[in-house]
């Protein structure tokens, strides 16, 4: 299942509230001067939550370095357990483990995926408490 998203300046957007079949709607209208050929559609996967072994991404390479851990440990204390994430990031991640040992100690599994030099691939399974 995908979600569609169409992403315009927010300067040249309105959003106004529909109300359709009982269920809550979002429609952004433009104005009449706005060039619609600059209207860009993104396609995002959408999640299936119904499953407790569901795996979630997470592509560290995207976020500012600064912002990296604290990213990480809101999205792992967000996962219940028998979750796992998927972290990808351009180096393998030493001072991140250590925090995360002192933080979680035995509640997250880390396991490699992958390691190579231009990066790693693991996931990061909560086990119950």
């Amino acid at each position: 299942m995908w979600v569609e998203y169409y992403v315009v300046p927010s300067s040249q957007l309105h959003l106004t509230s529909v109300k359709a079949r009982s269920t809550n709607l979002l429609k952004y209208s433009l104005p009449l001067h706005f060039q619609a050929a600059t209207v860009m559609q993104i396609n995002i996967p959408v999640h299936d939550h119904t499953t407790p072994e569901a795996i979630y991404a997470f592509d560290a390479r995207g976020i500012a370095k600064r912002f990296r851990h604290a990213a990480i440990f809101g999205a792992l204390d967000a996962l219940n357990p028998g979750e796992r994430m998927r972290f990808v990031n351009d180096h393998n991640p030493i001072p991140l483990l250590q925090q995360m040992q002192a933080r979680y100690g035995e509640r997250i599994e880390i396991n490699y995926l992958e390691q190579a030099p231009q990066g790693v691939v693991i996931d990061f399974i909560v086990k119950a408490a």
